[in-house]
């Protein structure tokens, strides 16, 4: 057991004890964090790891190890794990502290900016038994406390962190548009380094709203909104007229063929702002 330290191998037994169950799983932490090869993860994971739950140990969840793998840009990893377990990968144990489960990996993706992960979590999650369940492990917030962003979805913490590429790999597989206000309040304080990225988001939210927003408390400050949304999208969000055709002609297009939008080319890419 090489991942181990020397000191371990004496006290390593069939039914380990707490202290123990914590020096594997950091060994196991520290394994994906080198970037260790896959087999010998799965190797670790498999025979030595183990979590302490309820006074007793238990082996480690892929899902578990899928977490790591998110945390450290482990791409081969994590890509292993969700060809392997599939849609069991994005689901983890209940909190052993307040007895509710949740479905980090989404948020946790977006928080570490894991593109490339998060677009293979899209995809395995068509291989859910129905589309409910799709859908609610998209929309998931976490109920549970002790995690972080609880009570938040994936969607609202990609326009919470300006993640543009995140939050349309949720959007154009079926995550509600959530976060309008957010968004607005994000392009409003965000610095001019980051306003490109707020702007894309909150143009995103408006591609995929289901229904046109109404937002007529921004004519508390008309000259200041109309600045940084320009007039057409500033009179579409307080209902004052229709939203600009290019957000139109886009909408159509998200409707009827949505993966293709990010292979447009960049002039038609989405910039309502600068086309108003």
């Amino acid at each position: 057991m090489p991942w181990l330290l020397s000191s371990q191998l004496d006290r390593v037994s069939s039914c380990p004890s707490q202290r123990q169950c914590e020096r594997t799983a950091f060994s196991f932490y520290c394994a994906v964090r080198e970037q260790l090869a896959v087999w010998l993860l799965e190797d670790m994971r498999s025979m030595e790891v183990f979590c302490w739950e309820d006074g007793h140990p238990r082996p480690f969840l892929p899902s578990e190890a899928l977490l790591y793998a998110l945390v450290h840009d482990h791409r081969d990893y994590a890509r292993y794990l969700l060809d392997r377990y599939s849609v069991s990968a994005l689901r983890v144990p209940r909190c052993t502290f307040c007895c509710r489960s949740g479905a980090p990996h989404l948020k946790v993706a977006v928080r570490y900016d894991r593109v490339s992960i998060l677009s293979t979590m899209v995809e395995t999650l068509k291989d859910c038994s129905s589309w409910s369940e799709r859908r609610e492990m998209l929309d998931a917030c976490g109920s549970c406390s002790h995690v972080a962003d609880s009570g938040k979805t994936a969607v609202e913490v990609a326009v919470e962190l300006s993640r543009p590429d995140c939050l349309l790999l949720l959007l154009v597989h079926g995550a509600q548009p959530e976060g309008l206000e957010t968004a607005l309040q994000t392009l409003m304080s965000c610095s001019a380094s980051q306003r490109r990225h707020a702007q894309r988001c909150l143009d995103l939210l408006l591609l995929f709203l289901p229904k046109p927003p109404r937002l007529q408390h921004l004519q508390e400050e008309p000259l200041r909104w109309q600045s940084l949304l320009g007039n057409e999208v500033f009179s579409w969000l307080c209902g004052l007229g229709p939203p600009p055709l290019l957000l139109q002609a886009l909408r159509c297009l998200a409707q009827f063929g949505p993966d293709q939008l990010s292979t447009l080319p960049d002039f038609l890419q989405l910039h309502i702002h600068h086309s108003t």
